[in-house]
């Protein structure tokens, strides 16, 4: 997930949403255009009584970007389904990467790495499987993610990396920073490991925020929490 500086950013942004929205499906492998949206991947997998993609059913944003940083959750990540990607180089070629290549660790990949690739699309290999038993699977998902998360306001999904022997929730909270804000941007109450615009919120709110809450716990615990979130522009 981004945060875009509030003074813009001096470049080009390509809206893959807007374009690269085809679907094709080949037996139990599905290839996604990178602006299909993750959360809509995992639905249509889904009805096709295709299995995988459960974990994803509420994580926000494009299934190029879900690559880019390797989004996981429940015990699962784009490591675990990824076949393939394709990809355009800056100096125009293009190119498919097999898995093996695309370096997918703890919320990074090739991409993030080295940024001179653009993300067309995702193969993914599914399993057969019943759709009804897919749809429970991701109703118990979105249930804990309703009882846990603050999916009431707008928010970048988890703020933090988890740091090594640690929850960056937990963390937080013990030091008492639980509904703490800079302008607009809060922690949330419900759970500390989300950073939330309660309204009206700047960038430059939620990066202080951000940057607050990263010195104070490295003070009270020595531990040096890692964003999740894209900075970009000034």
């Amino acid at each position: 997930d981004l945060l875009v500086s509030d003074e813009g950013y001096r470049g080009v942004i390509v809206a893959v949403a807007d374009g690269l929205t085809g679907v094709a499906v080949d037996g139990t492998e599905i290839t996604c255009q990178a602006g299909v949206d993750l959360r809509e991947a995992s639905e249509m997998a889904c009805e096709l009584g295709l299995s995988g993609l459960e974990f994803a059913c509420g994580i926000p944003g494009s299934v190029g970007g879900a690559c880019f940083m390797n989004a996981g959750a429940y015990g699962s990540e784009m490591a675990n389904v990824v076949t393939e990607c394709s990809c355009v180089l800056t100096d125009g070629r293009t190119e498919v990467l097999p898995l093996q290549k695309l370096k997918l660790g703890y919320r990074t990949s090739l991409f993030k790495e080295k940024k001179n690739r653009i993300i067309t699309a995702i193969t993914y290999r599914l399993a057969a499987a019943p759709p009804a038993e897919i749809r429970g699977r991701m109703e118990q998902l979105m249930a804990r993610r309703r009882e846990k998360q603050p999916l009431e306001y707008p928010s970048a999904g988890s703020t933090f990396k988890r740091p090594a022997g640690h929850f960056a929730g937990s963390l937080i909270e013990s030091c008492g920073l639980k509904g703490f804000t800079v302008g607009g941007a809060a922690v949330s109450e419900k759970h500390a490991g989300f950073v939330i615009n309660k309204g009206g919120a700047t960038a430059g709110d939620i990066r202080s925020l951000i940057e607050q809450v990263q010195e104070k716990v490295f003070l009270e615990t020595s531990v040096r929490l890692e964003p999740e979130v894209e900075f970009i522009g000034r």
